[in-house]
């Protein structure tokens, strides 16, 4: 016998299911840790999924991306809950809010304006958010930028904003002067080694990195997200390489590792 064809999923059918699940959740009789949970308290979840997200896009895993783009989802649900039991909003006004807001900002779709190359989405796209902040009263070039980002996205956003306005390097060759001018700083400051003000010469060379990137048109977080995979990559090789010579990374020593790391560096570029 032939198996019974399954009806189409209906994408409202289903969010609808999903919503009663949260407040069936969170309600009295719910579960009592969801019921105890804040916006606070549920936010670092909500960050770790979005990257869980970003993680099965990088080794392009459809199933992984489809759970965790699910688990992103019931974030946003939570979160929606949450609010509409403190009658501030619910799930519908967030909706409602993100597709009025891309009607808003493309209207060269949605409305009259001429049809755009992305040089100039990009442009009226500011623009218009540029013009929503004033909205809300949010002042000064480098207003709205959330401080929870990754430190070095967020430096490349604040620095983006003021380039807009004209405080910019010229080119990617002056950012790299600075940085040689930063890691002096840094040097100088060695051998007091006050932790504080190494802190600071540091953190001034990661915020000149971050506009290296900027100038080079990279993002700085996929930048180092590569280089941890690469090193992480290089480094299991030599772990292997020493273990099928009988040697645990502790007892091969420093000069040991260095050479095994130089020979899988080397296979790498010969590939």
């Amino acid at each position: 016998m032939a198996d019974t064809p399954q009806p189409p999923i209906s994408p409202e059918a289903e969010l609808a299911r999903l919503l009663e699940i949260m407040a069936r959740l969170r309600a009295p009789d719910g579960c009592p840790w969801d019921r105890e949970q804040s916006f606070a308290t549920i936010a670092p979840y909500t960050i770790e999924e979005a990257y869980e997200v970003a993680d099965a896009i990088t080794r392009q895993d459809m199933p992984a991306l489809q759970d965790e783009l699910g688990d992103l989802l019931f974030q946003v649900v939570y979160h929606a809950q949450m609010a509409s039991e403190d009658g501030a909003f619910g799930f519908a006004q967030v909706a409602r809010g993100i597709a009025d807001k891309m009607i808003r900002r493309h209207p060269h779709v949605f409305g009259d304006a001429a049809a755009r190359d992305v040089a100039a989405q990009n442009d009226a796209w500011e623009k218009q958010k540029q013009a929503e902040r004033q909205a809300r009263a949010e002042t000064g070039a480098l207003a709205g930028i959330p401080t929870a980002l990754p430190a070095l996205t967020r430096a490349q956003k604040l620095t983006r904003r003021a380039a807009r306005v004209g405080f910019d390097w010229p080119d990617a060759a002056s950012v790299l002067d600075k940085l040689d001018e930063e890691v002096a700083e840094l040097k100088a400051e060695l051998p007091a080694a006050d932790r504080a003000r190494m802190a600071d010469e540091l953190g001034d060379m990661l915020f000149v990195l971050a506009n290296l990137a900027r100038k080079l048109d990279l993002d700085p977080e996929d930048c180092l997200r590569g280089a941890n995979a690469k090193f992480e990559r290089r480094f299991t090789a030599v772990e292997s390489r020493l273990a099928s010579s009988g040697l645990s990374l502790a007892d091969a020593g420093l000069q040991r590792m260095e050479d095994a790391w130089q020979e899988v560096k080397k296979e790498e570029k010969n590939k």
